[in-house]
Protein backbone atom coordinates (compact mmCIF):
# COMPACT_ATOMS: atom_id res chain seq x y z
CA UNK A 1 0.00 0.00 0.00
CA UNK A 2 1.11 3.49 -1.16
CA UNK A 3 0.41 7.11 1.06
CA UNK A 4 -2.18 7.63 -2.24
CA UNK A 5 -4.36 4.79 -1.03
CA UNK A 6 -4.87 6.44 2.27
CA UNK A 7 -7.20 9.31 0.60
CA UNK A 8 -4.72 12.33 2.12
CA UNK A 9 -4.59 15.63 0.62
CA UNK A 10 -2.24 16.62 -2.15
CA UNK A 11 -0.36 19.10 0.41
CA UNK A 12 0.52 16.04 2.66
CA UNK A 13 1.14 13.76 -0.17
CA UNK A 14 4.18 16.41 -1.02
CA UNK A 15 5.07 16.41 2.66
CA UNK A 16 5.62 13.26 3.39
CA UNK A 17 7.43 12.19 -0.41
CA UNK A 18 9.57 15.06 1.32
CA UNK A 19 10.52 13.62 4.53
CA UNK A 20 11.25 10.79 2.17
CA UNK A 21 8.93 7.89 3.01
CA UNK A 22 7.50 5.47 0.48
CA UNK A 23 4.94 3.48 2.02
CA UNK A 24 2.91 3.42 5.30
CA UNK A 25 3.84 1.72 8.71
CA UNK A 26 1.34 -0.92 9.98
CA UNK A 27 0.11 1.74 12.17
CA UNK A 28 -0.09 4.55 9.82
CA UNK A 29 -1.86 2.32 7.13
CA UNK A 30 -4.17 0.96 9.74
CA UNK A 31 -5.09 4.36 11.84
CA UNK A 32 -5.36 7.28 9.32
CA UNK A 33 -8.24 5.77 7.78
CA UNK A 34 -9.86 5.04 10.60
CA UNK A 35 -9.12 8.60 11.82
CA UNK A 36 -10.25 10.39 8.50
CA UNK A 37 -13.71 8.50 9.00
CA UNK A 38 -14.30 10.59 12.25
CA UNK A 39 -13.67 7.40 14.68
CA UNK A 40 -12.09 7.14 18.08
CA UNK A 41 -8.68 5.27 18.27
CA UNK A 42 -7.26 3.87 20.58
CA UNK A 43 -3.34 2.42 19.57
CA UNK A 44 -1.04 0.17 20.88
CA UNK A 45 2.04 0.68 19.85
CA UNK A 46 6.45 1.15 20.67
CA UNK A 47 7.78 4.71 19.86
CA UNK A 48 9.62 4.34 16.58
CA UNK A 49 6.77 3.26 14.48
CA UNK A 50 5.66 6.10 12.70
CA UNK A 51 2.59 6.85 15.32
CA UNK A 52 2.86 10.49 15.57
CA UNK A 53 2.36 10.47 11.60
CA UNK A 54 -0.42 8.28 12.15
CA UNK A 55 -2.49 10.92 14.04
CA UNK A 56 -0.56 13.86 12.45
CA UNK A 57 -1.76 13.92 9.33
CA UNK A 58 -5.29 12.98 9.75
CA UNK A 59 -5.64 15.39 12.25
CA UNK A 60 -4.07 17.99 9.68
CA UNK A 61 -6.12 17.20 6.57
CA UNK A 62 -9.39 17.54 8.85
CA UNK A 63 -8.29 20.83 10.32
CA UNK A 64 -7.47 22.24 6.90
CA UNK A 65 -10.39 21.44 4.86
CA UNK A 66 -13.14 21.32 7.67
CA UNK A 67 -12.16 25.26 8.71
CA UNK A 68 -14.03 28.39 8.10
CA UNK A 69 -11.18 31.42 6.85
CA UNK A 70 -13.71 34.10 8.13
CA UNK A 71 -13.55 32.96 11.76
CA UNK A 72 -10.71 34.17 14.13
CA UNK A 73 -8.67 31.00 15.09
CA UNK A 74 -9.70 28.71 17.81
CA UNK A 75 -7.12 25.75 19.56
CA UNK A 76 -9.23 23.09 17.53
CA UNK A 77 -6.57 20.34 18.44
CA UNK A 78 -5.22 19.32 21.92
CA UNK A 79 -1.92 17.15 21.93
CA UNK A 80 -1.18 15.63 25.28
CA UNK A 81 2.58 14.02 25.69
CA UNK A 82 4.63 13.25 28.77
CA UNK A 83 8.21 15.17 28.45
CA UNK A 84 8.81 18.06 26.74
CA UNK A 85 10.86 16.55 24.36
CA UNK A 86 8.51 14.50 23.30
CA UNK A 87 5.86 17.38 22.85
CA UNK A 88 8.90 19.27 20.82
CA UNK A 89 8.97 16.25 18.36
CA UNK A 90 5.75 16.12 18.00
CA UNK A 91 5.19 19.63 17.01
CA UNK A 92 7.75 19.14 14.52
CA UNK A 93 6.48 16.80 12.81
CA UNK A 94 3.11 18.62 12.33
CA UNK A 95 4.93 21.57 11.29
CA UNK A 96 6.85 19.88 8.58
CA UNK A 97 3.94 18.01 7.22
CA UNK A 98 1.39 21.20 7.44
CA UNK A 99 3.81 23.38 5.48
CA UNK A 100 1.95 25.71 2.94
CA UNK A 101 -1.13 24.92 4.90
CA UNK A 102 -1.20 28.28 6.92
CA UNK A 103 -1.98 26.14 10.06
CA UNK A 104 -0.38 27.56 13.54
CA UNK A 105 1.08 25.05 15.89
CA UNK A 106 2.36 25.71 19.23
CA UNK A 107 4.63 23.68 21.61
CA UNK A 108 3.38 24.17 26.01
CA UNK A 109 6.25 23.17 28.32
CA UNK A 110 6.80 24.16 31.88
CA UNK A 111 10.93 24.82 32.88
CA UNK A 112 10.77 27.74 30.24
CA UNK A 113 9.40 31.32 30.04
CA UNK A 114 5.58 31.21 29.45
CA UNK A 115 5.54 34.46 27.57
CA UNK A 116 6.28 33.65 24.19
CA UNK A 117 3.76 30.56 24.49
CA UNK A 118 0.95 33.34 25.64
CA UNK A 119 2.10 35.79 23.25
CA UNK A 120 1.53 33.08 20.34
CA UNK A 121 -1.84 32.27 21.44
CA UNK A 122 -3.04 35.75 21.94
CA UNK A 123 -2.05 35.75 18.23
CA UNK A 124 -4.50 32.52 17.09
CA UNK A 125 -3.24 28.80 16.99
CA UNK A 126 -4.80 25.95 15.36
CA UNK A 127 -3.02 22.84 17.55
CA UNK A 128 -1.40 23.16 20.73
CA UNK A 129 0.92 20.19 21.93
CA UNK A 130 1.43 20.42 25.73
CA UNK A 131 2.70 18.69 28.44
CA UNK A 132 -0.36 18.92 31.48
CA UNK A 133 1.37 20.91 33.85
CA UNK A 134 2.04 23.68 31.85
CA UNK A 135 -1.28 23.84 30.01
CA UNK A 136 -2.74 23.54 33.48
CA UNK A 137 -1.14 27.06 34.31
CA UNK A 138 -2.43 28.60 31.46
CA UNK A 139 -5.58 27.01 31.59
CA UNK A 140 -5.81 28.93 35.24
CA UNK A 141 -4.44 31.80 34.17
CA UNK A 142 -7.19 32.05 31.39
CA UNK A 143 -4.90 32.35 28.34
CA UNK A 144 -5.96 29.23 26.83
CA UNK A 145 -9.64 28.44 26.06
CA UNK A 146 -10.38 24.64 25.03
CA UNK A 147 -14.11 24.79 24.81
CA UNK A 148 -13.80 24.61 20.67
CA UNK A 149 -11.45 21.02 20.47
CA UNK A 150 -12.65 19.10 18.06
CA UNK A 151 -9.49 16.55 18.10
CA UNK A 152 -8.07 15.34 21.52
CA UNK A 153 -4.87 13.37 21.42
CA UNK A 154 -3.58 11.75 24.32
CA UNK A 155 0.26 9.94 23.33
CA UNK A 156 2.20 7.88 25.35
CA UNK A 157 -0.52 7.58 27.91
CA UNK A 158 1.00 4.71 29.76
CA UNK A 159 4.08 6.99 30.54
CA UNK A 160 1.56 9.69 31.31
CA UNK A 161 -0.07 7.78 34.62
CA UNK A 162 2.91 6.79 35.34
CA UNK A 163 4.64 10.52 35.39
CA UNK A 164 1.41 10.81 38.26
CA UNK A 165 -0.35 13.21 35.37
CA UNK A 166 -3.74 11.63 35.98
CA UNK A 167 -4.99 13.98 37.83
CA UNK A 168 -3.88 16.98 35.52
CA UNK A 169 -5.42 15.52 32.75
CA UNK A 170 -8.94 14.51 34.16
CA UNK A 171 -8.44 18.78 34.81
CA UNK A 172 -7.99 19.08 31.39
CA UNK A 173 -10.55 16.75 29.62
CA UNK A 174 -13.69 18.93 31.88
CA UNK A 175 -12.82 21.70 29.88
CA UNK A 176 -13.23 20.18 26.79
CA UNK A 177 -16.35 19.63 24.27
CA UNK A 178 -17.94 16.22 24.86
CA UNK A 179 -18.45 15.90 21.78
CA UNK A 180 -14.79 15.47 20.03
CA UNK A 181 -12.94 12.89 18.41
CA UNK A 182 -10.35 11.38 20.72
CA UNK A 183 -7.37 9.12 20.49
CA UNK A 184 -5.09 7.28 22.92
CA UNK A 185 -1.62 5.91 22.11
CA UNK A 186 0.22 3.84 24.60
CA UNK A 187 3.29 1.21 24.27
CA UNK A 188 1.62 -1.05 26.80
CA UNK A 189 -1.45 -1.67 28.26
CA UNK A 190 -1.87 -1.72 31.50
CA UNK A 191 -5.18 -1.95 33.70
CA UNK A 192 -4.77 1.74 33.72
CA UNK A 193 -4.09 2.22 30.37
CA UNK A 194 -7.18 0.33 29.66
CA UNK A 195 -9.40 2.04 32.37
CA UNK A 196 -8.27 5.57 30.56
CA UNK A 197 -9.61 4.14 27.75
CA UNK A 198 -12.79 3.30 28.76
CA UNK A 199 -13.49 6.16 29.83
CA UNK A 200 -12.63 8.58 27.45
CA UNK A 201 -12.89 6.83 23.87
CA UNK A 202 -16.26 6.27 22.53
CA UNK A 203 -16.53 2.89 20.36
CA UNK A 204 -13.00 3.05 19.30
CA UNK A 205 -10.90 1.24 16.49
CA UNK A 206 -8.52 -0.54 17.87
CA UNK A 207 -5.21 -0.95 16.77
CA UNK A 208 -2.79 -3.45 18.27
CA UNK A 209 0.80 -3.32 17.49
CA UNK A 210 2.56 -4.91 20.70
CA UNK A 211 4.83 -6.99 18.95
CA UNK A 212 4.94 -10.57 19.83
CA UNK A 213 6.87 -11.65 22.99
CA UNK A 214 10.26 -13.52 21.93
CA UNK A 215 13.11 -13.22 24.03
CA UNK A 216 16.65 -12.34 22.05
CA UNK A 217 18.72 -15.39 21.16
CA UNK A 218 21.98 -13.65 22.10
CA UNK A 219 20.46 -12.89 25.91
CA UNK A 220 21.67 -16.23 28.27
CA UNK A 221 18.84 -16.18 31.40
CA UNK A 222 19.35 -17.69 34.59
CA UNK A 223 17.19 -17.28 37.53
CA UNK A 224 18.02 -17.08 41.40
CA UNK A 225 15.21 -17.89 44.34
CA UNK A 226 15.98 -16.15 47.01
CA UNK A 227 13.66 -14.49 49.98
CA UNK A 228 12.62 -11.42 49.58
CA UNK A 229 14.55 -9.49 52.51
CA UNK A 230 17.55 -11.52 50.96
CA UNK A 231 17.44 -9.43 47.49
CA UNK A 232 19.35 -6.66 48.03
CA UNK A 233 22.30 -8.70 49.41
CA UNK A 234 22.05 -11.15 46.76
CA UNK A 235 22.20 -8.33 44.22
CA UNK A 236 25.53 -6.78 45.97
CA UNK A 237 27.05 -10.31 45.91
CA UNK A 238 26.40 -10.61 42.09
CA UNK A 239 27.57 -7.09 41.24
CA UNK A 240 30.97 -8.27 42.54
CA UNK A 241 31.15 -10.00 39.39
CA UNK A 242 33.39 -7.72 36.76
CA UNK A 243 31.83 -9.27 34.05
CA UNK A 244 28.53 -7.24 34.88
CA UNK A 245 30.57 -4.06 32.97
CA UNK A 246 27.19 -1.93 33.24
CA UNK A 247 23.33 -3.34 34.45
CA UNK A 248 19.84 -2.47 33.79
CA UNK A 249 17.59 -3.59 36.93
CA UNK A 250 14.69 -3.40 36.78
CA UNK A 251 11.84 -3.06 39.86
CA UNK A 252 7.46 -3.20 40.01
CA UNK A 253 7.20 0.06 41.45
CA UNK A 254 8.85 3.77 42.08
CA UNK A 255 9.67 3.66 45.65
CA UNK A 256 11.21 0.22 44.92
CA UNK A 257 13.64 1.87 41.95
CA UNK A 258 14.59 3.86 44.50
CA UNK A 259 15.40 2.03 47.77
CA UNK A 260 17.33 -0.31 45.64
CA UNK A 261 19.86 2.63 44.02
CA UNK A 262 20.08 3.74 47.58
CA UNK A 263 20.96 0.63 49.09
CA UNK A 264 23.68 0.31 46.24
CA UNK A 265 25.04 3.80 46.80
CA UNK A 266 25.25 2.92 50.53
CA UNK A 267 27.65 -0.23 49.24
CA UNK A 268 29.50 1.48 47.25
CA UNK A 269 28.17 1.12 44.15
CA UNK A 270 27.83 3.95 41.54
CA UNK A 271 24.22 3.70 40.75
CA UNK A 272 20.54 5.92 40.18
CA UNK A 273 17.42 5.16 39.40
CA UNK A 274 14.67 6.64 37.21
CA UNK A 275 10.83 6.77 37.85
CA UNK A 276 7.75 8.37 37.44
CA UNK A 277 8.41 10.89 40.35
CA UNK A 278 11.62 12.03 39.03
CA UNK A 279 11.84 15.40 37.74
CA UNK A 280 12.49 15.59 33.72
CA UNK A 281 16.19 17.08 35.00
CA UNK A 282 17.22 14.45 36.94
CA UNK A 283 16.08 11.10 34.72
CA UNK A 284 18.19 12.76 32.18
CA UNK A 285 20.95 13.36 34.16
CA UNK A 286 20.80 9.26 35.33
CA UNK A 287 20.28 8.50 31.78
CA UNK A 288 23.40 10.70 30.85
CA UNK A 289 25.62 9.50 33.48
CA UNK A 290 24.89 5.59 32.66
CA UNK A 291 25.23 6.30 28.79
CA UNK A 292 28.73 7.63 29.55
CA UNK A 293 29.04 5.07 31.98
CA UNK A 294 30.12 7.06 35.28
CA UNK A 295 27.56 5.18 36.63
CA UNK A 296 27.23 1.18 36.48
CA UNK A 297 23.91 0.43 37.69
CA UNK A 298 20.90 1.97 36.31
CA UNK A 299 17.29 0.84 38.31
CA UNK A 300 14.39 1.52 36.54
CA UNK A 301 10.64 1.05 36.83
CA UNK A 302 9.10 -0.39 33.25
CA UNK A 303 7.45 2.47 31.66
CA UNK A 304 10.37 4.90 32.71
CA UNK A 305 12.68 2.22 31.41
CA UNK A 306 11.07 3.23 27.35
CA UNK A 307 14.01 5.16 25.46
CA UNK A 308 16.69 3.94 27.59
CA UNK A 309 18.92 2.25 24.35
CA UNK A 310 22.24 2.00 25.84
CA UNK A 311 25.18 0.07 22.77
CA UNK A 312 26.89 -3.45 24.88
CA UNK A 313 24.24 -3.37 27.83
CA UNK A 314 26.02 -6.05 29.21
CA UNK A 315 23.19 -7.05 31.71
CA UNK A 316 18.97 -6.77 32.80
CA UNK A 317 18.87 -7.26 36.35
CA UNK A 318 15.52 -8.65 37.12
CA UNK A 319 14.92 -7.24 40.92
CA UNK A 320 11.74 -8.30 40.84
CA UNK A 321 9.91 -10.62 38.36
CA UNK A 322 7.18 -8.80 36.55
CA UNK A 323 3.39 -9.59 36.52
CA UNK A 324 3.10 -9.54 32.90
CA UNK A 325 5.38 -12.33 30.90
CA UNK A 326 5.30 -9.83 28.02
CA UNK A 327 7.22 -7.23 30.28
CA UNK A 328 9.72 -9.76 30.98
CA UNK A 329 10.70 -10.25 27.34
CA UNK A 330 11.23 -5.98 26.40
CA UNK A 331 12.75 -6.09 29.83
CA UNK A 332 15.22 -8.50 28.66
CA UNK A 333 15.37 -7.40 25.07
CA UNK A 334 17.26 -4.15 26.60
CA UNK A 335 20.86 -6.30 26.28
CA UNK A 336 21.95 -8.50 23.89
CA UNK A 337 21.49 -6.08 20.92
CA UNK A 338 23.68 -5.43 17.61
CA UNK A 339 25.34 -9.13 17.85
CA UNK A 340 26.42 -8.74 20.97
CA UNK A 341 25.67 -11.11 23.64
CA UNK A 342 23.95 -9.80 27.14
CA UNK A 343 22.72 -11.51 30.29
CA UNK A 344 19.39 -11.65 31.82
CA UNK A 345 19.41 -12.70 35.55
CA UNK A 346 16.15 -12.32 37.33
CA UNK A 347 15.68 -12.77 41.23
CA UNK A 348 12.23 -14.60 42.51
CA UNK A 349 10.95 -15.03 46.11
CA UNK A 350 7.88 -17.26 46.85
CA UNK A 351 5.06 -14.78 45.74
CA UNK A 352 6.54 -14.42 42.35
CA UNK A 353 6.89 -18.43 41.21
CA UNK A 354 3.09 -18.16 39.25
CA UNK A 355 4.72 -15.14 37.17
CA UNK A 356 7.58 -17.08 36.62
CA UNK A 357 5.46 -19.85 35.50
CA UNK A 358 3.89 -17.47 32.98
CA UNK A 359 6.95 -16.65 32.01
CA UNK A 360 8.15 -20.04 31.12
CA UNK A 361 5.01 -20.77 28.95
CA UNK A 362 5.35 -18.00 27.13
CA UNK A 363 8.80 -18.39 26.12
CA UNK A 364 8.41 -22.53 25.96
CA UNK A 365 11.22 -23.04 27.62
CA UNK A 366 12.25 -23.44 31.71
CA UNK A 367 14.71 -20.83 32.55
CA UNK A 368 17.55 -22.71 34.45
CA UNK A 369 17.63 -21.57 38.55
CA UNK A 370 21.20 -20.88 39.91
CA UNK A 371 21.66 -22.82 43.09
CA UNK A 372 25.01 -22.46 43.96
CA UNK A 373 24.77 -18.63 45.70
CA UNK A 374 24.95 -17.28 49.19
CA UNK A 375 21.32 -17.07 49.91
CA UNK A 376 19.86 -19.96 47.99
CA UNK A 377 16.34 -21.17 49.33
CA UNK A 378 17.55 -24.20 47.82
CA UNK A 379 13.99 -25.18 46.83
CA UNK A 380 13.46 -26.83 43.66
CA UNK A 381 11.65 -25.37 40.86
Amino acid sequence: MNFKQLNLIEPLLQAIHKKGYLNPTPIQEQAIPSILQGRDLFGIAQTGTGKTAAFALPVIQMLTTERDLKQKRVVRALVLAPTRELATQISEEFSAYSKGLNLRMLTVYGGVSQRPQTDALHKGVDVVVATPGRLIDLIQQGYIQLNRIEYLILDEADRMLDMGFIHDIKRIIVKLPARRQTMLFSATTTQEVKNMAASQLDNPVTVNLAPRATPPSLVSQKVYHVAQENKKLLLAHVLQDELITQALIFTRTRRGAEKVAKDLARQGIKADAIHGDKSQNAREKALKAFRNQSIRVLVATDVASRGIDVDKLSHVINFEIPEEAETYVHRIGRTGRAEHLGAALSFYSGHEKPYLHNIHKLIKHTIDVVHTHPFSTHHQN
